[in-house]
């Protein structure tokens, strides 16, 4: 059962792999192409509903041809490597020629165009023609590309919350309000007890999984 003395006595063996990953994120905005930009949009989408670990090895299936190629070519690379194969190719395909049309597929100053980050979260959780991200996935990107104060409310965080006693239960948030009600009280904690709330967002995924990833 997690208390904040354990999460003090977590911290300082897993601070140092933390802050280098928050840095890898930082890196993305700063200094990833175009495309790499892109490709954590795609992981995100592949991510929801599956695993971390099942969303990189249905990216790394179609990287090379993730740029051009068409829904059949991506549900056929997706096979047998994903569980979502159909659906997801449609939920990339679409997400990239909306993207292209509107964007010309040049997401670092669409990101940076947002000066509130609520309103950032939102393009990508509420967007129609985004799909399959939500406001977890879309903290989940946000949040690999660099940009802070997000929590990506999966199964496992919220597990920890609510052994925390930060929540009441363990289910998933149905509404923006509701998602945006668990990451304050997340925030709220975090702020009480001294902890960084971007750090706490990956210990405490880690100490769910056994692993700091993405």
């Amino acid at each position: 059962m997690l208390t904040a003395r354990s999460i003090r006595e977590s911290l300082p063996q897993k601070a140092p792999e933390i802050h280098r990953k928050l840095k890898e994120f930082e890196s993305i905005i700063q200094n990833a192409s175009e495309e790499v930009i892109f490709e954590e949009l795609v992981f995100c989408i592949f991510t929801a509903g599956t695993s971390a670990r099942m969303g990189l090895s249905a990216l790394q299936a179609v990287k090379s041809i993730l740029p051009s190629a068409s829904e059949d070519e991506l549900r056929q690379t997706l096979r047998g490597v994903y569980r979502f194969p159909n659906v997801r190719s449609k939920h990339v395909i679409h997400t990239r020629n909306y993207l292209d049309r509107e964007y010309g597929l040049r997401l670092r100053p669409l990101l940076l165009s947002f000066e509130d980050p609520a309103k950032r979260r939102d393009f990508f959780a509420l967007n129609k023609d985004i799909k399959g991200l939500g406001f977890k996935e879309a903290s989940h990107f946000l949040r690999n590309v660099g940009f802070r104060g997000y929590a990506i409310l999966d199964k496992h965080i919220l597990q920890c919350l609510f052994e925390l006693g930060i929540t009441k239960s363990t289910r998933a948030p149905r509404s923006r309000s509701e998602y945006i009600e668990i990451e304050n009280r997340f925030r709220g904690f975090t702020e009480k007890n001294g902890f960084d709330f971007d750090e706490m967002d990956l210990l405490l995924w880690s100490e769910k999984t056994g692993e700091i990833l993405k």
